[in-house]
């Protein structure tokens, strides 16, 4: 609602309600694989936009999303600790670090058991997805040319996505000719 003559005056949005958040969160869950607490900081965002639009409190509908997200773990559509060993095992494909991994699960809500046990339980290993990492990015064996010039950038390279230095130096120093993914 706006008083300025440029701009036409628009409705409200409709009024929360618990069949609104269910919608919400089951199209949220079509698309995205979620934790528990990610769909629930899913649903306040999406409260408190419709709150702050209509002049309401949105701390009123705190319990509304606490039951969404309890009858979503209910049914079984969502899952942390199946949410949990799906990431560990794409981002470690792609060549995630255990901490970087671990990084992006602790953002996503996820409990550090659920992470460890998905870690503990995953089939790579940090030098495997290590290779990967540095395939992907072109470093050490990888690099196309001179590797020597760049071996220290490479390492700081691997160091900030989060692999151990021994880890990093092994995969560097590497010879392309004895890459086992190859």
């Amino acid at each position: 609602m706006t008083d300025d003559p440029g701009k036409p005056l628009r409705k409200p949005p409709r009024q929360v309600t618990p069949a609104y958040l269910q919608r919400a969160a089951l199209a949220y869950l079509e698309r995205y694989a979620s934790s528990a607490e990610n769909l629930r900081r899913v649903l306040r965002r999406k409260v408190d936009k419709r709150c702050r639009l209509r002049g309401e409190d949105p701390a009123g509908f705190q319990e509304m999303i606490d039951e969404v997200v309890a009858k979503s773990l209910r049914s079984g559509l969502i899952d942390d600790t199946r949410y949990a060993e799906a990431r560990v095992a794409t981002l470690r494909r792609r060549g995630g670090s255990a901490r970087a991994i671990q990084a992006k699960l602790s953002a996503k809500g996820v409990d550090r058991t659920a992470i460890a046990a998905a870690l503990e339980g995953e089939d790579g290993d940090e030098e495997q997805a290590a290779r990967a990492f540095a395939r992907r990015r072109k470093l050490g064996p990888f690099r196309p040319g001179e590797r020597a010039p760049y071996r220290d950038k490479d390492l700081a390279a691997m160091a900030r996505a989060g692999f151990r230095f021994a880890v990093a130096r092994d995969v560097i120093d590497m010879d392309p000719d004895d890459d086992p993914d190859a």
